[in-house]
């Protein structure tokens, strides 16, 4: 088995063993969106914000055991106002037939080493989810 499979199991199986059964017991339950991007099931606690875990990227690389990408999707394509646009808040991914959704990744190190940050990294996940969702929460009215 090379390094990306390593990996790829590695991440799949700390996301499934412990970051997705917390969340769920913090009241998020199963996303009925599917992301452009990635294949997997994600979770939600609203239908405006949900969130997918990315485990290929940078799976190629030595310390990919350590860390993986949290990409939090508000999967509507309606026209955000600037200050929500950039790396801070959510970026575009293109989708068919010229429409966007909007999106948001964060890096999330579950592991320094030998030390283990797991509780840690789902207060950051949870909190960022928060942030990102009070940010959109204004829009809903616009979904209707």
């Amino acid at each position: 088995m090379n390094i990306i499979e390593a990996n790829k199991i590695f991440r799949k199986s700390i996301i499934k063993g412990f970051f997705e059964p917390q969340l769920i017991n913090l009241d998020f339950k199963k996303s009925n969106v599917k992301h452009p991007l990635i294949p997997d099931d994600g979770l939600m606690q609203s239908h405006l914000l949900h969130i997918f875990f990315d485990v290929d990227t940078g799976h190629d690389y030595p310390d990919g055991d350590e860390w993986f990408i949290v990409d939090l999707l508000f999967p509507y394509d309606i026209k955000l106002p600037d200050s929500l646009k950039g790396t801070d808040y959510f970026t575009i991914i293109a989708v068919e037939e010229g429409k966007n959704f909007w999106h948001h990744r964060e890096l999330v190190r579950y592991k320094y080493g030998k030390s283990k940050k797991l509780v840690e990294s789902l207060e950051f996940i949870e909190s960022k989810y928060k942030e990102l969702h009070s940010l959109v929460e204004p829009l809903e009215k616009d979904l209707k």
